[in-house]
């Protein structure tokens, strides 16, 4: 079969493709930025279609001769206007699918009151699919593997907290699933017609049970205590400064399990008899297995970066700090010393500095370092590295990290390697586009501290390097 999958970069679409692929489909990938995509396994068996489900004019032909296609696209970020753009984009997409033979969805389990915005639109966007077009509609609880945003938001919760005030609807029921059952329906749906809606879940448990159970599997002490205190906005603040989930995120996800949210699961159990999902304690040993083998395959952060259209540019207006050094190794090493850079190895220098710029802009709402990075060596274009993103990635030569925490403007920090007689030449430089007087005003602050920072990180990292010539790579 031909395939559409939209939401290719997302934790689940990134999944999905390899394991259509090993079942022999042909695959069309729908990405905002084709870029995106470039350095994944998958990326040279897919053909990679540039489109943007907010503009029509770009979506023209994009089911052409597809047999079945995956809408995996849905905003989880707090914008005022998500709803209207979830709503944009199901309906562009409907327009441009009318012909198509089946559509598969994966959406949220919606709690009875209703209460969330967020799984309001999500089932909304499910009812335009079923409206419009031969769907079916999977709903599902928290997603558990290595990566996805509800295990993250478990497991650092639990890992940090030894001892947790929270509010009681911590005790409230809720149903997840792991990530290999949710793949395993998605895949097997493509045999049959549409369903319509059908719930997912494994076992039944409180929120409060994933986090002691979570605690039994790394063998340790948490002592958990409810209060009817604590308001959903203000426990999503508490998330957002505990975890890497940032606020944007952690709101929805809190909204999502405020009430109780069950999946009934008759349905899928008769239509699907063979998929069995693993029960909680087995579903975290194999995700916490995978982060111990860096074998995460795709994270949570990958797919929620709205800011594509922002490009590194030499233009007017753009201050740049450059600062070079020759390295008597290869351009290889100097590479795999820069790419390395962040997450649990930190920056190389002035760590602690970092780490007070991290929690400033936690503060102030932003990412902070909490997000990490998926691999300590291994980048992909898109991912994030604490409060950077990957930018532009030129594997063996050249990476470039876009700034997501809060500035007055636009920050970039690149990095090459080239060869030079001997060795290699590394050319490290920081770029900033203000916005206005206060961007200007926020460099000029900074640049002493720059000054020392960035000059040490640039001999650190041709250190490093050295370091690397005779180290086989991790």
């Amino acid at each position: 079969m031909k395939i559409l999958v939209t939401g290719a970069t997302g934790y689940v679409g990134g999944r999905l493709i390899p394991r259509l692929l090993e079942r022999g489909h042909e695959v069309r990938v729908l990405v905002r930025d084709a870029r995106r995509v470039s350095g994944r396994s998958w990326s040279e068996k897919v053909e990679v279609w540039e489109g943007d489900l907010t503009k029509p004019d770009t979506l023209s032909g994009v089911c052409l001769e597809v047999d079945a296609a995956y809408y995996l696209v849905h905003s989880m970020e707090s914008s005022k206007d998500f709803a209207a753009t979830d709503r944009i984009c199901v309906n562009n997409f409907c327009d441009e699918a009318r012909d198509l033979k089946l559509c598969i969805y994966l959406g949220g389990l919606l709690p009875e009151n209703k209460s969330s915005q967020h799984l309001r639109s999500r089932a909304q966007v499910g009812s335009t699919l079923r409206d419009r077009l031969p769907t079916t509609e999977f709903r599902a609880g928290p997603v558990i593997g290595s990566g996805s945003a509800s295990f993250e938001m478990v497991r650092y919760l639990t890992e940090r907290l030894p001892i947790m005030v929270t509010p009681s609807w911590v005790n409230n029921q809720v149903q997840p699933v792991n990530i290999r059952a949710v793949l395993d329906y998605l895949l097997q749906a493509l045999e049959k017609p549409a369903l319509g809606v059908v719930d997912i879940g494994g076992e039944v448990l409180t929120f409060k049970e994933m986090m002691t159970r979570y605690a039994e599997v790394r063998g340790l002490k948490r002592t958990i205590i409810p209060l009817p205190v604590l308001a959903p906005e203000l426990a999503s603040l508490w998330v957002g400064l505990v975890t890497p989930i940032t606020n944007s995120l952690a709101r929805p996800l809190v909204k999502g399990i405020v009430t109780p949210v069950l999946a009934r699961t008759e349905k899928a159990q008769e239509h699907f008899p063979e998929i069995k999902p693993f029960d909680y304690k087995h579903s975290v040993e194999l995700a916490l297995e995978r982060i111990k083998k860096h074998a995460v395959e795709t994270r949570w952060s990958t797919a929620l970066s709205q800011q594509s259209e922002f490009h590194l540019g030499d233009k007017e207006g753009l201050v740049r700090e450059v600062r070079s050094t020759f390295v008597a190794t290869t351009p290889e090493n100097v590479y795999r010393s820069f790419a390395s850079l962040g997450g649990s190895r930190g920056w190389l220098v002035w760590n602690w500095a970092w780490k007070v710029r991290g929690v400033m802009d936690q503060l102030v709402g932003g990412p902070g370092l909490r997000r990490g990075r998926r691999h300590p060596e291994e980048l992909l274009p898109g991912e994030t590295v604490d409060f950077w993103r990957v930018e532009k990635l030129e594997k063996g030569r050249r990476l470039v990290l876009r700034a997501e925490m809060k500035v007055p403007g636009k920050a970039w920090l690149s990095f090459e390697a080239h060869p030079a007689e001997g060795g290699s030449r590394l050319v490290q430089t920081a770029l900033f586009s203000p916005h206005g007087f206060w961007g200007f005003v926020y460099w000029y602050a900074m640049y002493p501290a720059h000054r020392f920072i960035f000059s040490d990180l640039c001999h650190a990292i041709a250190q490093r390097s050295l370091n690397l010539t005779s180290t086989p790579e991790a």
